[in-house]
């Protein structure tokens, strides 16, 4: 009896009707050149890349003889040289120049101009920190021009203050003088059919005060409207708008039809909603106003910090800013507002040339459509013999190794490069963040290559560019219920791939088309996830640029077909061939690799801290003018040797100084200055029942940017306070001070508190704190070396005297 012949492994067994899968045949093409056909997709895919990068670069800024009904960066960048000349935080001096200058501006200009001057609570979610009900003393700028035939009001809506650490050169110098510059262009031109409103809000970095207290009590916002809040955080970057109100669809096609540069993505929307972030928009929102809001994100090293300075300005942001403000001023001006009302959002994305969207309850049917147009692939594949079950099976498992390793290899990276450079901790990005992007690309193109030629030979080209759709596929599906203004991000590259694979095998393998139709689809999905990698990293700083390298194996995943055309022909090697095809296979893996090596120490080598880009430092001072004693404080967990002379060990500050916020901080012991606490009058103390009710002034002895008063919740319950005329909320807070208001900007004759009691004990304790900016002039400071900066944060360099008042 004879003995069969033996199958090869890698030869799948013949079945009725379906013919073995030879390992030569386990590929969607089998170009008859393949360098050549390898060449021309890579050719093409860079292109459409390259054009996908130029699309989101910033416009060359205009001159200051521009045309007059054009927005001319160069004129809006001297606003921004005056507005930047210092810090001018909210209640300051240098604030009142500021608000003079751009009053001024809009009066010039012939517009109706008024200061709304009042006391407004906080917006958003920023009272937390500070353990209280939050108010400030705003002076808004307010400037209407005047519709032909109105049927709504337009907002265009920035705040002129910035923080104590910072000029503000850019947040939001940007944004007010964009506005300054696009009333001037909208003054130049026919009267809009809506009437116009430009609110340069205060107190924005406090509290958002000054937007609430225009959306809550302005005459002109009684009506609501569509507002376009212009914002910055960083110094460059494409401006993008990045938040909409609820029902989207009307708004998003009038900016893909009137933004002369619509960067914008639903997946921003959708990320910045879940997000605990606010800006004046919030205030609107919460008042029902419907609109836009936009800013530009990138260089954020310098935000919040003394670098933020009008020279580190990219003029080029502030055009594009400029550009979409004025063309969407435009047309809101001249559209009907009563038909901007819809009942979904939409979905939506850049493409090079325009905007891409489409209603938002296609979501789920196209993520469903694309998750079976993958399962037919994959039975066709299997039908026509260029993959078993199996090996489709093992596909989609394997294509899961790379989407974890990805973002871990990036996060490890990450925590290497910290580790050399701990002063990458304190900052939002580095200084020079382009190196280390790159490194992070290169490290999830290795990752995916790695993993492609390890199992590209066992597995199947067509098995394994399946599994990748699989999961494309699955995650659309998962966003479509999710995260729905995300889910194109994987459902189109998902569905464009399952097409390609379709039209791959209705056509000759070794022949062009198979080539041109995965090409087609890589290309679909460089267009949809290259702008949301390149993006993702200024928006979400290096420290989880793991997000990044997610999205960027996604799209490595899309385009699988035509990364097997940098590989030998699947399978048919014997001997030396074969060991000559693993090797070639490997040569994408070992240079992404090496790349990601080098671009990481180029960037060490060129991001070093000196005095231009200074290391960041935080530090505050903090005296108990009751017990005589003082202690230097930060927020640094790991201190940078600068700081770690001033502090030691951790201490929860919350029993002697409630207006600093919850949680510990690094301390240590600092020399008692000769500063006066505020002081406390009581202007009246009345009982009625059991109710005790208390007015009192809280009143700055020196000059401060805000008061805060809490009560001694062991001595009295608190039932109703009254700030400066205006109820606030009783809010319960843990630990001895369980009530507190923070008012900002406080004017020097004080603010005046109304409390009603419950007593607990025979006298109510009250703390009072107020802060100021500036530790210059401590005794023990040490002033700053030049390569040793101050980080960006509210608090940075803050000097509080706080003191217990019995009553």
């Amino acid at each position: 009896m004879g003995v069969p012949p033996t199958r090869p492994a890698d030869r799948a067994p013949a079945r009725p009707g379906i013919p073995p899968t030879r390992p030569a045949d386990r590929a969607l093409s089998r170009p008859r050149r393949r360098l050549p056909a390898a060449l021309a997709a890579l050719a093409a895919l860079l292109a459409v890349g390259a054009g996908v990068l130029v699309d989101l670069a910033t416009p060359a800024p205009r001159p200051a003889d521009a045309p007059a009904d054009a927005f001319s960066a160069e004129r809006a960048y001297q606003n921004v040289k005056v507005i930047a000349a210092r810090p001018h935080v909210a209640g300051s001096a240098a604030n009142d120049q500021v608000r003079e200058h751009v009053a001024g501006v809009l009066r010039g200009l012939g517009l109706e101009t008024e200061v709304q001057d009042t006391v407004a609570p906080e917006a958003g979610q920023l009272s937390g920190a500070a353990g209280g009900a939050t108010l400030a003393r705003v002076r808004n700028v307010v400037a209407r021009l005047p519709g032909t035939d109105p049927t709504g009001r337009v907002f265009l809506v920035a705040h002129y203050d910035s923080v104590q650490s910072g000029p503000g050169g850019n947040d939001d110098a940007a944004g007010t003088s964009t506005i300054l510059e696009v009333a001037r262009a909208l003054a130049a031109g026919p009267r809009p059919r809506n009437e116009v409103v430009l609110v340069l809000t205060d107190a924005e970095e406090a509290c958002l005060c000054g937007a609430a207290g225009f959306a809550a009590d302005h005459p002109l916002a009684a009506d609501g409207g569509v507002v376009l809040n212009l914002e910055a955080r960083g110094s460059t970057g494409p401006v993008i708008m990045f938040e909409t109100s609820r029902n989207n669809a009307k708004l998003v096609e009038a900016f893909g039809r009137a933004a002369p540069h619509p960067v914008g993505t639903s997946f921003a929307v959708e990320i910045y909603r879940a997000l605990p972030n606010d800006t004046d928009f919030t205030a609107f929102l919460d008042k029902r106003f419907v609109g836009l809001n936009s800013a530009y994100i990138d260089g954020g090293a310098v935000y919040h910090t003394p670098l933020d300075v009008p020279a580190a300005m990219n003029r080029g942001s502030l055009q594009m800013h400029g550009d979409n403000a004025l063309g969407l001023a435009r047309e809101f001006g001249r559209t009907d507002l009563r038909d901007l009302g819809s009942d979904h959002d939409d979905t939506y994305f850049p493409v090079p040339g325009g905007l891409v969207r489409y209603p938002g309850w296609l979501t789920l049917p196209l993520a469903l459509a694309a998750l079976l147009a993958v399962g037919v692939l994959g039975w066709l594949l299997r039908r026509r013999g260029r993959a078993t079950a199996g090996r489709l099976a093992a596909g989609a498992g394997l294509a899961l190794v790379p989407v974890v390793a990805a973002p871990l290899g990036a996060w490890l990276l990450w925590t290497a490069v910290t580790t050399v450079r701990p002063g990458y901790a304190e900052l939002l990005d580095p200084y020079r963040p382009v190196w280390y992007r790159l490194a992070v690309v290169a490290l999830a193109a290795a990752i995916l290559f790695t993993w492609y030629a390890l199992t590209r030979r066992w597995a199947g080209p067509a098995a394994l560019a399946f599994g990748g759709l699989v999961w494309l596929a699955l995650f659309g599906v998962l966003l479509a219920v999710l995260v729905p203004g995300g889910a194109y991000l994987t459902t189109l590259p998902a569905l464009a791939g399952a097409l390609a694979g379709l039209a791959a095998l209705a056509t000759r393998r070794d022949g062009p088309w198979p080539v041109v139709a995965v090409t087609l689809s890589g290309a679909v999905a460089v267009v949809i996830l290259l702008p949301t990698v390149v993006l993702l990293f200024p928006a979400l700083g290096m420290g989880m640029g793991g997000v990044a390298a997610l999205f960027a194996v996604l799209l490595g995943l899309a385009a699988l077909p035509v990364v097997d055309l940098l590989h030998p022909q699947a399978g048919g090697q014997r001997g030396l061939g074969a060991l000559r095809a693993r090797r070639l296979g490997a040569l994408p893996a070992g240079a992404a690799a090496l790349a990601a090596v080098v671009l990481a120490g180029v960037g060490l080598a060129v991001d070093r801290f000196d005095a231009a880009h200074p290391v960041p430092t935080h530090l505050m001072y903090a005296l108990d003018a009751g017990t005589g004693t003082a202690r230097w404080l930060s927020h640094e967990e790991d201190p940078q040797p600068w700081t770690d002379g001033y502090v030691d060990g951790q201490v929860d500050v919350s029993d002697d100084f409630p207006g600093l916020g919850d949680g510990e901080l690094r301390a240590g012991p600092a020399p008692a200055a000769d500063l006066p606490a505020p002081k406390l009058e009581t202007l009246s103390d009345t009982r009625s029942g059991d109710q005790r009710v208390l007015r009192v002034r809280v009143l700055p002895q020196r000059p401060v940017r805000l008061l805060t008063l809490h009560v001694d919740t062991s001595t009295a319950e608190v039932r109703s306070a009254t700030v400066a005329g205006r109820d606030v909320p009783v809010k319960a807070r843990d630990g001895r001070w369980g009530f507190g208001v923070v008012f900002h900007a406080p004017p020097p004759e004080g603010v005046e508190v109304t409390l009603t009691l419950v007593p607990r004990a025979a006298q109510v304790n009250l703390r009072a704190m107020d802060a100021s900016d500036g530790l210059g002039g401590l005794p023990g400071f040490r002033a700053r070396p030049a390569d040793v900066g101050v980080v960006g944060s509210h608090s940075s360099e803050m000097l509080a005297v706080a003191r217990t008042y019995p009553l």
